[in-house]
């Protein structure tokens, strides 16, 4: 049967170009389709949120030739400050301990994003852009899909459809493919603020009665701030002026790094827990947040859904070597269930820590801080919640390892 691609990649957003970057050079057909234009997505607001990523996220930017050309505006995280507000209970994680770098890095979404939408440009992969996506069929033989570009119709055949279109994923829909939500009634404030007292390169995750605090170390005295509220407090926290504003959120994070001054706009998003009821429909796969979609608390969002890209460009090369059928059902079934595994243990850790640190109930607060303590004091635990914290305590990719060339 003829295809017009092997691989149509649905989203041009950090999941779909990191896929066509591993796939690059494999010798299939790919093509990647994205509803708007570099420019806008360039100007998004959505491109000025921090994303932290895990150590083993580096490994794996490494592998697929990103993270060389990033590094330089990445800010490494060396130390994690855990607390809890108004208790005693902390813990500390540091990078020397264990031997690292860093335990992670902070980049600005948008320096990521146009870096390897530049990589993706000087392949060989078909960008179709802007165009909409208005119809799937993903049969057992073939994909179709239907697309709108510059208001005529275009149809594509491929041997496999990926999914990489983000939480209102139009191939999601289009697929019938139901999602369970939790709604967690909170709202993550999103800006940046300058500290008196350089950071030292330490991240904090301060747990409030409300939700966390996380502040994440950008430039030598800058921090990207995510701030879990409740939606009253958020809506109220944007309206408020900017001395209120520092005002507050210094009560909740203390002045250990002397004043803080506000240096961006503030923005708040809605928070959630939403997992789509499965991967798969015929030969279209999704991924990335298409799939999954967490809360913030443990920063774990991106590094999931880069997983989900690289298992599945690992899964798809070997096919290709071995000149096999990409859309194979059993592959893809296994695919799918391998990634349900972490999806399962990621979104259960962040789903626990929402619970166990957003209420301030005497008996689960006691049991809370003496966890930390505990935790604080027991090295072998402690070395597990930074492997944790690295990405590296699961499945570690093997593209770019000897075979993977």
């Amino acid at each position: 049967m003829q295809y017009d691609y092997d691989v149509l990649i649905i989203g041009g957003g950090l999941a779909g170009n990191c896929l066509a970057l591993a796939l690059k050079d494999t010798g299939l057909n790919i093509a990647v389709i994205e509803a708007n234009s570099r420019e806008q997505r360039y100007s998004s607001p959505a491109g000025d949120r921090a994303l932290a990523l895990a150590s083993g996220t580096v490994h794996m930017l490494e592998a697929l030739g990103i993270w060389q050309g990033v590094k330089k505006v990445a800010t490494p995280i060396e130390r994690i400050h855990v607390s809890d507000q108004g208790h005693f209970g902390k813990t500390r994680l540091s990078a020397a301990k264990e031997g690292v770098r860093a335990l992670g890095y902070v980049i600005v979404a948008r320096e990521l994003e146009d870096h390897v939408a530049s990589m993706v440009e000087l392949t060989d992969v078909k960008q179709i852009c802007p165009a909409t996506v208005i119809g799937l069929m993903s049969g057992i033989e073939q994909a179709c899909v239907s697309l709108k570009m510059k208001g005529e119709s275009l149809n594509l055949s491929a041997r496999i459809v990926v999914g990489a279109d983000g939480g209102n994923s139009s191939v999601r829909h289009l697929l019938n493919i139901a999602q369970q939500k939790k709604d967690y009634g909170q709202a993550a404030i999103v800006t940046t603020v300058k500290s008196e007292i350089s950071h030292q390169f330490t991240a904090y995750e301060r747990f409030t009665k409300s939700g966390p605090l996380a502040m994440l170390p950008a430039d030598k005295d800058h921090f990207a701030v995510v701030w879990t509220r409740t939606q009253e407090d958020a809506e109220n926290l944007l309206t408020v002026n900017e001395a209120e504003f520092i005002h507050q959120l210094q009560e909740c994070f203390g002045f250990r790094l002397g004043k803080l001054t506000l240096t961006a706009p503030r923005r708040a998003f809605p928070l959630s827990l939403v997992r789509a009821e499965k991967m798969l429909s015929g030969r279209a796969v999704i991924i990335g947040n298409a799939v999954h979609q967490l809360h913030p608390v443990a920063g774990q969002g991106f590094n999931l859904g880069l997983r989900d890209v690289v298992q599945l460009a690992e899964l798809l090369i070997l096919q290709q070597r071995k000149r096999q059928d990409l859309g194979d059902p059993d592959l893809l079934a296994s695919y799918a269930k391998s990634r349900q595994k972490d999806h399962d243990r990621v979104a259960g850790f962040t789903d626990n820590l929402v619970r166990i640190f957003s209420n301030d109930w005497l008996s689960v607060a006691l049991a809370r801080n003496a966890g930390l303590v505990l935790l604080d004091n027991i090295p072998s635990a402690k070395g597990y919640l930074a492997r944790y914290a690295m990405g590296l305590a699961g499945r570690m990719s093997r593209i770019g390892s000897k075979g993977y060339q």
